[in-house]
């Protein structure tokens, strides 16, 4: 007793802060979000301007596995409907919309801000101006537009990485003591540093308005398999490094000093995340165009529904995004046939009302 009081009183060791642990994946959603992805991917195939058995459909798909041989009942030429031309816009708008939702909710959790969107840091802007110069340029060359495969989309990849890039730099002059606030402010500013020079281009070759419209208002047309290789690989870069660091999302929702005193360095996981993030949002631009909304509806709309943690939101919204793009593109292509609507109009009526809604409900975040 007097040993113990001459050491004085014992405390606990300090302890780091715990930040809350979020419940995980629950494997209903995930099995949820796979199914969507399955109805999407069977509805995409069946749904067109020659209607196909939805049954025939994912017995056909099926048979793509190895292995596998069954009796679908479809004739040689819907085969061929469905392996060559369905198939792969189908497999596109899983890969362009799981790219756009993965890439809203990344930049929601590093900014902290439910209405982030992929084109924040002025992805846009940089691919409509790279594509605007390319358009015009061989317009005004030959009356056609030489290589529209190949030199569109690279046009507006580079675009869109250079515009990432310049915003980079711009939001990294104010010193070490930035916040990401200062970053949306730089992609704000280089966004209409660039629209600007596209309404000029514009304005001195109005016979190019239209093509170069055309792929601003978004699309899935595709002669195969082609744009699908295309993207895959920076599908499969940006969802393994996404994910493998959305617990860091968690992390960083309660602050960067909590998070520093945890071991986490704040700047350099944002800068990460942004920058794939944004690879992966300059891939499906330059093989789809412009296709707004959809970084904001997925995540925000499976933060209301599955949890807040990012563990869940991205996964979910990858999953959720390629769906829901998938099945705007029947929309898209069978709601005026034969006509065809461009899709990011699509995304806009449904994405400008739930804008407005997540806009009121988060009033009090953005005042």
């Amino acid at each position: 007793m007097q040993q113990a009081l001459k050491r004085g009183p014992s405390f606990p060791p300090a302890r780091a802060p715990q930040v809350p642990r979020p419940a995980g994946l629950r494997p209903r959603w995930l099995a949820a979000g796979l199914a969507a992805v399955l109805v999407a991917l069977v509805a995409g195939v069946s749904l067109g301007p020659v209607s196909l058995p939805p049954g025939s459909v994912a017995v056909e798909l099926l048979n793509l596995l190895p292995g596998v041989r069954l009796d679908s009942g479809l004739t040689e030429r819907e085969i061929a409907i469905v392996t060559e031309l369905r198939l792969p816009r189908a497999v596109l708008g899983l890969l362009v919309g799981g790219l756009l939702a993965l890439a809203g909710g990344a930049y929601q959790g590093v900014f902290r801000n439910p209405l982030a969107d992929p084109y924040l840091l002025g992805v846009a802007a940089g691919a409509g101006l790279a594509v605007t110069v390319v358009i015009t340029a061989g317009v005004g060359a030959g009356g056609a537009i030489t290589g529209l495969p190949v030199t569109v989309p690279l046009a507006a990849f580079v675009g869109a990485v250079g515009a990432v890039l310049m915003t980079y730099l711009l939001g990294s002059s104010g010193g070490r003591g930035r916040s990401p606030a200062t970053l949306i402010l730089a992609g704000v500013a280089v966004a209409a540093f660039l629209s600007a020079g596209q309404t000029y281009l514009l304005q001195r070759n109005s016979d190019s308005i239209q093509q170069v419209y055309s792929w601003l208002l978004g699309r899935l047309a595709t002669a195969g398999w082609h744009d699908v290789r295309l993207v895959l690989p920076y599908f499969l870069l940006t969802a393994v490094v996404v994910l493998l660091h959305r617990r860091e999302l968690d992390v960083l929702s309660v602050g960067d000093d909590e998070a520093s005193s945890l071991g986490l360095h704040p700047q350099r996981s944002r800068y990460l995340l942004i920058a794939a993030a944004s690879l992966g949002t300059a891939a499906a631009v330059s093989a789809s165009g412009l296709i707004g909304f959809v970084g904001i509806i997925v995540p925000h709309t499976v933060r209301l529904l599955a949890g807040s943690s990012y563990r869940v939101i991205l996964p979910l919204s990858m999953l959720f995004g390629g769906a829901f793009l998938a099945l705007t593109d029947v929309i898209a292509r069978t709601a005026a046939a034969p006509e065809e609507i461009p899709i990011g109009v699509v995304t806009a009526l449904l994405g400008g009302p739930f804008f407005v809604l997540v806009l009121r409900t988060t009033r009090r975040v953005l005042g």
